[in-house]
């Protein structure tokens, strides 16, 4: 496809954009404000609510004590006594917890009454560093359990300890990750209502949630109702998420349970201080690499060390992020030993979720920084170590020691594309020139696997296998979609993938009206997701890169039985075999002969209005739902192998800095950027995440980062404070480039594409700033890189 022009834009730009903020989708709505704690970590003595309840305007004031008469612990997806409710209850333990929440008749009167609800706290010491954390003496944020550590397991595939012992060298380096988060355009938004029906009490939310839509029965296990008693309804416009938006749904529940007190629906929408401090964000981490590297730069066998800080709870889908990349743990390089210890722990900050490329951000940067070293280390060009390395194109299909499958990929085509299109011989020969007149010029490369469609098995990762295989395992990466043809012939498409600007509709539109044989016109695209109404299952969503492989995939079966129908309606009306008519230019037609046809809409009309000339036993039907569920995505084996994605796509980027060494301000100079992702569905909508995932990164690599003092207060807390990246920082020249080897294992051969750029910029930009810097004795182990942190180096190198 060409693409055409987005048929998202236009409502956008006019505003008339349909965002919960302004709907009013349950009439008699209350407004709430929610009280937060101001300490890290302390006991709650006493919440007095009387004097809010007392104000004027005031529906219902709620605290801990009615959120545990009501509501259960959210169910955690593996057994630790930590138990996490909307609110505090015993303890708060983060600055911006709720404690309680006040519902009053519009939004003033409720955030005055939250000034009188009186809580007695007693602050108790924090811990907000994760190796602080793992200390024995570390205080414990949750009272039940024995440590910090929420989670702990150890995997090894292969022969990991002969690897190293025949190495020549082996290279270990210790690297950080910081905590940063997504900043949509549009807060946390929700509308609940709880009412008692007759089975039951029964809650219906209007939310800005981003799926995954596992999070649903996670909601109704807090609430104590069946799945099918709580309805999920998300606008068609969420004003951005890039994943921080699952992280709603303790509010879902918060604000039910509001509701039921309120005895009227409730409405809570989040301001952006509310956001920074308390929402979510990705998981910052710790991380050590061993290398088994031979006289020639080649690696047999790989440790990993993962720490991530998760904050508060465990909050699902946590620990998420440790394995959401575990069959592409060793990247795009051949490998054949890896042991891995993943462990997560919680501290005194926010807690935390998914971010866009989550998990693979934290990965690279350890992976492919490790590979800069190793490079160093043999005297070998960073471009030329990746070669040595990296899997070969006649290895596809290829499987990784922890149980990937990379189903197709050229990923030394991809890498040299990308050196060819940024010139990367004449850089070194300008960098080589730059040092000798003293300034700091560094070139950096990212090589990457780029996992999408998920398959959500890979949770069951976190439960050890003999408490896994006790019960029923968990995996899939099933999307379902409807198409339906009106008496005019008009087909109108249902999705319920939740975007957040990607452009779903637009995509739908084009491959339906292709492979209808019309003119997109006549297909009507409608993006909605109401549980109550909309086909979906626990893995449904618009999270890691799933709708161009699994959504297409389900929408060309839809597609299919709706075009078997028009056909047999056709083949009534030219009294033709339907095997020998094809669907084009609108019409039903006789392959061969076009000139024997009849419309599309004439077939349509049939159906719906002379059914009884339709064959014997035909199903007069123009309804079709269709579920694509590939079989290669199975639960975690008993070796705790698995495939945790189903498609595998490929990024290569090469990045120019300059470094001021007055201000020591880091530009990007350049960037050449290629993807493999597989059958390029639409090429505009290709590049527009492409871009975007490359201004996200900018922010993660060079700006943002969600810090905190050591007593646990957030130090940025307004964009004041923390800063994203703006247009100034990202007009630097952009070259990007595709390669293009589809995959067996979707109908088009699409993979996914949004979250790559995001995964493999930031280290990228790592990397060049070490080269930049390489002759300074400045060692690059974490993120963000600005001018304070590069003043910080470069003082310590020089013992100052």
């Amino acid at each position: 496809m060409t693409g055409l022009a987005r048929v998202e834009d236009a409502a956008l730009l006019t505003g008339q954009g349909r965002f919960l903020d302004d709907l009013d989708p349950l009439p008699g709505t209350l407004v709430a404000a929610v009280v937060r704690s101001p300490h890290a970590h302390a006991r709650i003595r006493a919440v007095h609510l009387e004097a809010a309840r007392n104000r004027p305007g005031v529906a219902a004031v709620i605290g801990p004590d009615e959120v545990l008469e009501t509501l259960k612990p959210f169910p955690l997806s593996v057994k630790t006594p930590h138990p996490y409710y909307p609110t505090a209850t015993d303890k708060t333990r983060f600055v911006g917890e709720p404690v309680a929440v006040v519902v009053a008749t519009d939004r003033y009167l409720a955030e005055d009454a939250a000034e009188l609800v009186e809580i007695d706290y007693e602050p108790l010491p924090a811990v907000v560093r994760t190796d602080k954390a793992l200390e024995p003496d570390a205080p414990l944020l949750h009272d039940e359990a024995d440590s910090n550590v929420a989670t702990d397991r150890t995997f090894s595939f292969g022969e990991v300890d002969a690897a190293f012992a025949a190495a020549d060298r082996v290279v270990t380096r210790r690297y950080s990750f910081p905590r940063y988060s997504s900043t949509p355009m549009e807060c946390y938004s929700v509308v609940a209502e709880w009412r008692d029906g007759v089975a039951g009490p029964e809650v219906t939310a209007h939310a800005n949630f981003h799926g995954p839509f596992s999070m649903a029965p996670v909601v109704a296990g807090a609430l104590g109702i069946p799945t099918s008693s709580l309805r999920l309804v998300v606008p068609a416009d969420i004003g951005g998420s890039f994943g921080i938006k699952s992280g709603v749904y303790p509010y879902i529940a918060l604000m039910a349970l509001a509701s039921k007190h309120a005895g009227r629906p409730v409405r809570w929408t989040e301001d952006r201080l509310e956001h920074l401090l308390a929402s979510s964000a990705g998981s910052d981490r710790l991380m050590t690499f061993e290398a088994a590297v031979d006289g020639e730069g080649v690696v047999s066998g790989l440790r990993v060390d993962l720490v991530d800080n998760v904050g508060a709870y465990l909050r699902p889908p946590e620990p998420s992020t440790l394995y959401r990349c575990f069959g592409n743990i060793t990247g795009a390089y051949k490998i054949d030993s890896v042991a891995i210890r993943a462990r997560a722990v919680v501290t005194n900050k926010a807690p935390t979720g998914l971010n866009r490329g989550f998990g693979g951000q934290q990965l690279y940067f350890g992976l492919e920084r490790l590979m800069d070293d190793i490079a160093r280390e043999v005297g070998l060009d960073p471009a030329e170590a990746r070669r040595r390395n990296m899997v070969t194109a006649d290895l596809f299909p290829y499987a990784t020691p922890s149980g990937g499958i990379y189903d197709s990929g050229d990923y030394h085509r991809a890498l040299e594309l990308a050196l060819e299109n940024a010139g990367y011989e004449q850089l070194r020969k300008v960098q080589r020139t730059a040092r000798e007149n003293g300034e700091w010029m560094g070139i950096g490369v990212a090589t990457i696997v780029d996992p999408s469609a998920t398959n959500i098995g890979y949770v069951g990762l976190a439960t050890p296998v003999a408490d896994r295989t006790a019960r029923r395992g968990k995996s899939g990466s099933t999307e379902h979609v409807r198409v339906t043809v009106d008496p005019q012939g008009v087909v109108s498409v249902l999705l319920g993938t939740v975007p957040q600007g990607q452009g779903h509709a637009t995509v739908a539109r084009e491959l339906v009206a292709r492979h209808l044989g019309l003119p997109v016109e006549q297909v009507r695209p409608r993006v909605e997701m109401d549980t109550d109404s909309t086909p979906w299952t626990i893995s449904s969503g618009s999270y890691s890169s799933r709708f161009a492989p699994l959504l297409t995939s389900a929408l060309l079966e839809a597609a299919d039985r709706i075009a078997e129908t028009i056909k047999v309606a056709g083949s009534v009306l030219l009294e033709e075999d339907p095997a020998s008519l094809e669907l084009a230019d609108g019409m039903v037609r006789v392959v061969g002969s076009p000139e024997r046809a009849v419309a599309f809409r004439h077939a349509a009309g049939l159906v719906h209005w002379d059914p009884g000339s339709l064959p014997d036993g035909f199903s007069a039907r123009l309804y079709e739902e269709a579920a694509f569920t590939p079989p290669q995505s199975k639960a975690a084996s008993r070796t705790d192998q698995i495939n945790s994605s189903l498609c595998y796509g490929f990024v290569a980027d090469v990045v120019v800095v300059r470094i001021d060494k007055e201000t020591l301000a880091v530009t990007v100079e350049d960037l050449s950027t290629v993807h493999d992702a597989g059958t390029i569905l639409n090429k505009t909508l290709l590049e527009g995440q492409v871009h975007g995932a490359i201004v996200q990164a900018l922010g993660g690599a060079m700006f943002e980062e969600m810090t905190y003092s050591d007593s646990g207060q957030p130090t940025a807390g307004t964009f004041m404070d923390y800063l994203c990246p703006t247009s100034a920082e990202s007009t630097f020249p952009l070259t990007s480039d595709h390669v293009e080897t589809p995959s067996p294992l979707t109908r088009l051969g699409a993979k996914g594409s949004g979250e790559g750029s995001s995964m493999s910029l930031p280290v990228a930009i790592a990397n060049a700033v070490a080269d930049a810097l390489a002759d300074e004795g400045v060692e690059i182990t974490s993120l963000p890189l600005h001018g304070n942190v590069l003043h910080d180096l470069l003082t310590r190198s020089k013992g100052n």
